[in-house]
C-alpha cells in the first residue's frame, strides 16, 4: 500500500494543537484540485482539515477572502488553526448537508432565495488586489475545451477541428465579456459549494479563487449549475428577480431585463465550454471520472444558449454536425 506522507504530516499538526491531541481523522470530501479535506473528530467535537499540497498561495487566499466575506455578513467557516508552510488549515465543520441535496421543487424557490440575497452580499465584499477576470484569462480558459474535449476525449485532430471559427466564435464571446460591469466574484457559487449549515444558515466554501470580473458571473453559476437543471422560463424569472433586487440594493447599475439577461447568457456560454474542457481534463489528466457524468448537462447549456446568438450559432452547427450530442449526451432542459 502506498504510504500517504501529506496525511501523516497533516496528522502530526492536528496532535500538535492543544485540545486536538486525541482526535480521529476521516476523509471527509475532495474537490477538482489538489486540496482534500478530512473530518476530525474528538467526542462531540468536529473539525475540518483542509490540505492543499504544494499551494500556500492559495492558503493565503482562502484566508484572506475568508474575512473580506465575513467582513460582509457571508457565512464562511471560521479558522481554529493555520500552517501556512505547509498548506494545512483546521476550519469550523459546517457539516454535510450540501444545497444540491435539499434542491427539490418544493424547497428550490426558498433556497435559491437565499442564495441570491447571499450573493448580494458577496457582491459588496472588498475587490482591491484581486486577479482581473480579464480577456487573457477569458481566453486561456476557452481553449481547454478544444484541446481536452475535442481533441483528447473525443480524439479530433486539430487538423480536423474548425480553427477559425472557434478562434472566431470565442473572440466575439471575449469582447464581449469584458465590457460587463464588474463585481466580486466568489468563481465558484454552487450547489455543491454553498452549505445548509445549522446554526449558520447558508454557509459559503471554496473561495480562494475570487476575482474582479463580471456581475453576472456567480449567479449564473448558481442558476445554471453544472449538476442540476431547471426549466428556461423559471431561471429567466430568478435572473430577473436578482437584476430588480440588485438595483433596489444599489449593488447593480440601471440596466434592462433583457440586456441583464444577454449578459447572463454569454457569460454562461463561456463557463459551460470551459467546463466542458475541464470535466475532460479532470477524466483524463487527473484521474477523476466521475465529472463525465455531467458533461451532458454541461453540453445542454453550450446548445442552449449559443444557438441564441447568431455569432455563436455556427461553432453550435458544427458540434451537431459532428455528432457531439450523440457522443457524450444531452440533458433536455424543459423550456
Amino acid at each position: 500500500m502506498t504510504q500517504d506522507v501529506r496525511l501523516e504530516q497533516l496528522s502530526q499538526w492536528l496532535h500538535s494543537l492543544a485540545a486536538w491531541e486525541q482526535a480521529t481523522i476521516a476523509p471527509a470530501s475532495h474537490d477538482a484540485s489538489t486540496r482534500r479535506y478530512f473530518r476530525a473528530t474528538l467526542g462531540d467535537k468536529t473539525a475540518i482539515v483542509m490540505d492543499a499540497p504544494d499551494d500556500q498561495a492559495g492558503v493565503a487566499a482562502f484566508l484572506d477572502i475568508g474575512e473580506r466575506l465575513a467582513r460582509v455578513g457571508v457565512s464562511t467557516p471560521e479558522v481554529y488553526a493555520q500552517n501556512r508552510l505547509d498548506g494545512f488549515l483546521l476550519l469550523e465543520d459546517f457539516g454535510n448537508t450540501l444545497l444540491l441535496d435539499r434542491l427539490d421543487l418544493c424547497a428550490v424557490e426558498g433556497l435559491y432565495e437565499q442564495a441570491m440575497t447571499t450573493l448580494m452580499s458577496i457582491q459588496t465584499a472588498d475587490p482591491e488586489g484581486l486577479p482581473i477576470y480579464d480577456a487573457e484569462f477569458f481566453r486561456r480558459e476557452l481553449d481547454i475545451m478544444p484541446e481536452w474535449l475535442l481533441g483528447r476525449h473525443l480524439g479530433f485532430r486539430a487538423e480536423d477541428q474548425p480553427t477559425e471559427l472557434i478562434h472566431e466564435t470565442f473572440s466575439w464571446l471575449v469582447a464581449e465579456l469584458v465590457q460587463q460591469p464588474q463585481s466580486f466574484v466568489h468563481r465558484d457559487y454552487h450547489s455543491r459549494n454553498l452549505m445548509l449549515t445549522e446554526h449558520k444558515g447558508l454557509g459559503v466554501i471554496d473561495y480562494q479563487g475570487a476575482v474582479l470580473g463580471p456581475v453576472t458571473y456567480d449567479l449564473m453559476s448558481l442558476l445554471r449549475d453544472c449538476y442540476i437543471a431547471w426549466p428556461q422560463k423559471r431561471v429567466e424569472l430568478w435572473v430577473d428577480e436578482f437584476r430588480k433586487a440588485a438595483i433596489a440594493k444599489g449593488t447593480l447599475q440601471p440596466v434592462d431585463q433583457y440586456e441583464f439577461l444577454r449578459w447572463f447568457d454569454l457569460m454562461s456560454l463561456q463557463r459551460h465550454i470551459k467546463v466542458l474542457g475541464i470535466f475532460a481534463r479532470l477524466n483524463h489528466r487527473d484521474g477523476k471520472s466521475a465529472y463525465l457524468q455531467d458533461l451532458p448537462r454541461v453540453l445542454s447549456y453550450v446548445l442552449l444558449v449559443g444557438e441564441r446568438y447568431p455569432e455563436t450559432a455556427p461553432l453550435i452547427a458544427w458540434l451537431r454536425a459532428q455528432g457531439i450530442p450523440e457522443k457524450i449526451g444531452t440533458v433536455i432542459i424543459p423550456a
